[in-house]
């Protein structure tokens, strides 16, 4: 049975109010205000998308699915995955739902949950919030060989040629540089931890 079967299913003959558990749960783990319990299920979201073809399903469809409290299903789908933080949805949404940060809270309960279909993504982003945790900054180099390794070992030696070119023309560097005052975004990103324990 397919997520929209299942929606209209949950939703036929509904004698009891909806349960918004999950759908609080979400809005509680997304940074900010997310407006996401005013989605009127219009769409803008998914016409607006440059990689809603690529989804499993359109934000408007992941919303319902948290309203029908379908956990499993929203955390195993690709589409905060896909979803490329262009912001595009959110201008074109009439009820400013903040998508994207929505997306980035899935991705991190997918992650804590374990339900994510392949490891790519969540392995990238860790890759990526390691370099950032003990550089500053992203490292180009590092962050292409650590993911190429573990997921497209048989890849890499067609990337040399590109990557020689990147390092000789000096767009990227083969050894990490960190920034200066490490010290106060270790502070920084500490205190975020913090606060995001605490709001849990």
């Amino acid at each position: 049975m397919s997520p929209t079967e299942v929606i209209e299913q949950k939703g036929a003959g509904l004698r009891k109010p909806e349960d918004l558990t999950l759908l609080h749960e979400v809005s509680v783990a997304t940074a900010g205000i997310s407006n996401l319990e005013m989605c009127i299920q219009c769409g803008s979201c998914g016409g607006s998308c440059p990689s809603a073809a690529d989804m499993d399903h359109t934000p408007r469809m992941i919303f319902a699915m948290l309203r029908a409290g379908m956990k499993d299903e929203v955390l195993r789908s690709n589409t905060p995955w896909v979803c490329v933080s262009c912001y595009h949805c959110v201008v074109r949404c009439p009820q400013k739902v903040h998508i994207p940060d929505v997306m980035y809270a899935l991705k991190g309960m997918a992650i804590d949950a374990k339900l994510y279909k392949d490891s790519n993504a969540p392995d990238f982003a860790q890759s990526f919030v390691d370099f950032v945790e003990n550089y500053g900054r992203s490292f180009e180099f590092g962050l292409a060989t650590r993911h190429y390794l573990k997921h497209y070992p048989l890849r890499l030696p067609g990337m040399t040629s590109m990557g020689f070119g990147m390092l000789t023309s000096n767009r990227m560097s083969i050894t990490p540089k960190r920034i200066k005052k490490m010290d106060q975004l270790k502070a920084i990103l500490d205190k975020a931890k913090t606060l995001e324990l605490t709001n849990e």
